[in-house]
């Protein structure tokens, strides 16, 4: 990988013992896009950089402005709700995709059932 990640700040990715740390499967995914459209020259590191950096300081900005005993943010802190949001900003502000285009994804993408790409057709092996 060329991408020249942060290791400390803001934009660095969450890690455990130097490795990176996905808790769902679809973080990975939503890094490798990132990474894969990097390296294919869609846009500048410093770019995407920028648009993550000021995805987190606008939540960040937004949670300041809650109460301190109120717990009814809608959105937790996700590292990689950021990423992909940052990666939205940058192709969107390419004119790559539109926003319309990204929210219409969404939407269809969210309606899928969960585990919709998981073969459920009985022919893996079974633990006895």
């Amino acid at each position: 990988m060329n991408a020249p990640l942060d290791i400390e700040g803001p934009a660095a990715p969450p890690r455990t013992n130097g490795e990176l740390v996905f808790a769902e499967p679809w973080e990975s995914r939503a890094f490798g896009m990132a990474v894969s459209l990097y390296e294919a020259g869609a846009f500048t590191w410093p770019q995407f950089q920028a648009a993550l950096i000021d995805r987190i300081a606008a939540w960040e900005s937004a949670s300041t402005r809650e109460e301190p005993y109120n717990h009814s943010r809608e959105e937790p802190y996700t590292y990689y709700l950021h990423w992909l949001g940052a990666l939205e900003d940058v192709l969107v502000d390419l004119r790559a995709v539109s926003a319309d285009e990204v929210t219409a994804r969404t939407k269809a993408l969210a309606q899928r059932p969960e585990g919709h790409d998981h073969r459920h057709d009985g022919n893996h092996p079974r633990s006895h």
